[in-house]
């Protein structure tokens, strides 16, 4: 039956067990060759869950979505940060390419609150990308974050610790981060496609280094997690950046 074979072929769900799987929407490249040439669709994927495991935090997490966020920022696009660990350090973003007016930051208290606030901004169809740093997440959250990015087709990325591995989940894309000589060393331990059996190693240059922030003017703010949904909307005329 040539035209079934052909048919599951194209589906891109399914793919052969040697080979990436085909994507519905194109990756966002990532800015690493290295990197892009293992990851399906080419780049980071759009309208999938993506988790990242840090060995520790500021090893060069940030460093690696760098490019990518830079693009969806020069495209108009809004890029939240659910409560980030350590506020962002402004003058390396900009650095990076990252426009600060296109970047909200929404504090929490809770993770239930930081999890509907990440649901929320993909639901919102505002937001081109969407990073979170849940503490706490159980497999049901996980899934509803896996439903919305994938109905909203953006950029969504959580961070979890390396514990989180042995974990299972819903996220297309699961990929351990560690120190290396003179580098950083990237597992990709689930993916649609063939298992990477050795580490991707790309060199180390933190993109933004937790600290102090600087001053950034009278337009800078920081949201609660009640205000994203409305944020997002646009129902709230502000300009919003690192504060």
């Amino acid at each position: 039956m040539p035209g079934l074979a052909a048919e599951l072929e194209r589906h891109p769900g399914i793919w052969r067990g040697s080979e990436l799987a085909r994507t519905g929407c194109p990756g966002i490249a990532s800015g690493f060759a290295a990197l892009d040439a293992e990851l399906p669709g080419g780049g980071w994927p759009c309208g999938a869950l993506t988790e990242i495991l840090p060995q520790h935090e500021g090893i060069g997490e940030l460093r690696i979505l760098g490019p990518a966020l830079a693009r969806l920022a020069a495209q108009g696009k809004f890029i939240a940060w659910i409560a980030p660990p350590y506020l962002p350090y402004a003058p390396a973003l900009a650095a990076a390419g990252i426009a600060l007016e296109r970047v909200l930051i929404v504090k929490t208290t809770r993770d239930g609150d930081s999890v509907w606030a990440a649901e929320q901004a993909l639901r919102s169809a505002a937001c081109g990308g969407v990073l979170a740093w849940p503490r706490e997440i159980r497999y049901t959250q996980l899934r509803r974050l896996q439903l919305a990015a994938e109905d909203s087709r953006c950029l969504a990325v959580l961070f979890r610790p390396t514990e989180a591995a042995r974990e299972p989940s819903p996220a297309v894309l699961r990929i351990a981060l560690a120190t290396s000589a003179g580098g950083l060393a990237l597992s990709i331990f689930k993916r649609r496609g063939a298992p990477l059996s050795r580490p991707i190693l790309l060199p180390s240059a933190p993109l933004a280094v937790a600290g102090s922030s600087p001053s950034l003017g009278s337009d800078a703010h920081v949201v609660d997690s009640p205000t994203v949904a409305a944020v997002a909307a646009g129902s709230i005329s502000a300009r919003l950046a690192l504060a």
